[in-house]
């Protein structure tokens, strides 16, 4: 059968001459057939408002039935339900609303905004949430700057790292700033402490995963419980970030270091003696290790068939 024309019904003492055209279904809807509405419809004396159900809604949009629920809902639309069913009957003047929902959605506003927006703003109003918009998303967008920047500083590292395992080179360490909240095993269950934890996971990925052990634990042939864990950030992410750096955050400066990558696979394996060939190298080159040996975990993937984890480490000498 060909599809008709639904026409939303005005009311009774309006419809002479309609029922010529077509058949009146339960919903208030009179489907007219398109053959009959091109030749007489034209002429018609009373007023008609087209009628869509929620699944050509659905077509004409885009967007699933679902979301249309959602959006009536919210108080975005307020569909027509049907006398005797409980189809929902969208008009024109609906669908210019979630028209203009999507196209306000597409400047990431709330829901909730969106709907204040479209119904009852001002455009001094829509003017100054456009405005609180653009500073947040010039924010949004140099923090995607950031992260590019961080992408790219990370594959830097992972293309380095089987090229610099195991080999000792001195430099200079790079200054940073970091808080250590566990020893061991252990984790430090101070309120203080706890509170920088909380707020650090907001700083993630820009963060490292430090490391620092005495150099005493490496001579000494000692275990993990003398390594210290914690996060670092070095001063560009620091500034950019408006990190807080008061206590017990901690900056530490540059330092002359033998700097080396080394490795550790499975479960409880880390441990100071890992470095114990960086030793051998300064004893060779008339070095002595002192202070304490600070690192980052690089990355932790699979190496020679193992979950492994890539450590680069700084220890820190005198002549």
């Amino acid at each position: 059968m060909q599809e008709g024309i639904r026409l939303l019904l005005p009311e009774p003492d309006h419809l002479t001459g309609q029922l010529l055209l077509g058949k009146e279904d339960s919903g208030g809807c009179l489907t007219v057939c398109p053959a009959a509405w091109k030749t007489a419809g034209a002429a018609l004396k009373f007023s008609y408002i087209m009628k869509y159900k929620i699944g050509e809604v659905s077509h004409i949009l885009g967007i699933s039935p679902d979301l249309l629920r959602y959006y009536e809902k919210k108080g975005i639309v307020h569909p027509r339900k049907g006398a005797t069913n409980d189809y929902r009957y969208y008009e024109a003047w609906d669908i210019n609303f979630l028209m203009d929902c999507i196209w306000y959605k597409g400047f990431h506003f709330s829901l909730e905004q969106v709907s204040h927006i479209i119904s009852d703003s001002t455009a001094d109003e829509i003017a100054d949430q456009l405005d609180m918009k653009i500073r947040e998303l010039k924010e949004q967008s140099r923090r995607n700057e950031l992260l590019v920047r961080r992408a790219g500083e990370q594959r830097a590292d992972l293309m380095r790292l089987e090229n610099q395992l195991g080999k000792c080179v001195l430099r200079n360490s790079p200054e940073f700033v970091r808080y250590l909240n566990r020893r061991g095993d252990v984790y430090d269950s101070g309120e203080e402490l706890q509170n920088v934890s909380q707020e650090w996971l907001e700083y993630m990925p820009f963060t490292h995963r430090c490391f620092e052990i005495p150099v005493s634990a490496v001579q000494q042939d000692q275990g993990a419980g003398r390594v210290r864990w914690g996060f670092s950030l070095t001063p560009d992410y620091i500034r950019e970030l408006g990190v807080k750096t008061g206590p017990p955050v901690e900056h530490v400066k540059s330092r002359k270091c033998i700097y080396t990558v080394f490795t550790s696979q499975g479960k409880g394996q880390f441990s100071p003696r890992k470095l114990q060939y960086v030793f051998q190298y300064a004893s060779e080159h008339n070095l002595k290790p002192e202070g304490m040996i600070c690192g980052n975990l690089l990355a932790s993937l699979q190496y020679k068939g193992k979950l492994t984890g890539f450590f680069e480490a700084w220890v820190p000498y005198r002549k």
